[in-house]
């Protein structure tokens, strides 16, 4: 199982922990172990302020399911030094539209995370959404093909569509590079 994942186009070793509430667990009751941790949002909303009483240097992140309002945390987000996004399967696109919205409305400068089924052929438009932290499910890569998946993130240099990243088009972008005409 690797502990490794993309952070702003590097392979890096990440301790935090991925808290899950397991089928008929109650989000107040629910263990939280010490250290750097990512909670799911229930467990946040059923214990905010005892986790921020115990929150150091970072430790502590939130983590939402596909679907979950990203709405939910728009107090808390100078708070937050991470925010997962998790994407159930490959088809299920909720969580790029989450992102895009943390950080255009709401102006999250905090680590966004994309976990799940997180894919290689997904890296360059993860980047593009926002996300600035990859996380394969453990297990689905090697070393070797991480450190491969990380040159994934460059493979469209100039996107015709406008992103988090470049917020005008193509060819607005293409305009405004364009050296002036000359009126004859």
């Amino acid at each position: 199982m690797s502990d490794k994942i993309i952070k702003n186009g590097r392979i890096v070793t990440d301790e935090r922990r991925l808290v899950v509430l397991a089928e008929g667990e109650a989000a107040a009751d629910i263990a939280v172990p010490a250290g750097p941790v990512l909670v799911p949002l229930a467990v946040w909303q059923a214990r905010r302020d005892a986790l921020l009483a115990r929150a150091q240097g970072g430790e502590l992140g939130v983590w939402l399911a596909a679907g979950e309002d990203v709405a939910a945390l728009a107090d808390d987000l100078d708070t937050l030094t991470v925010i997962a996004l998790q994407f159930p399967k490959f088809t299920d696109g909720r969580s790029y539209s989450a992102a895009t919205v943390l950080r255009i409305r709401y102006g999250y400068r905090g680590e966004l995370r994309a976990i799940g089924e997180v894919l290689r052929d997904q890296f360059n438009y993860l980047t593009r959404c926002g996300f600035d932290a990859l996380q394969p499910r453990p297990g689905r890569y090697t070393d070797e093909q991480l450190a491969a998946a990380v040159a994934s993130i460059g493979d469209f240099s100039q996107p015709y569509q406008r992103s988090v990243q470049d917020p005008l088009p193509l060819f607005r972008r293409v305009e405004r590079s364009a050296p002036p005409q000359v009126q004859r």
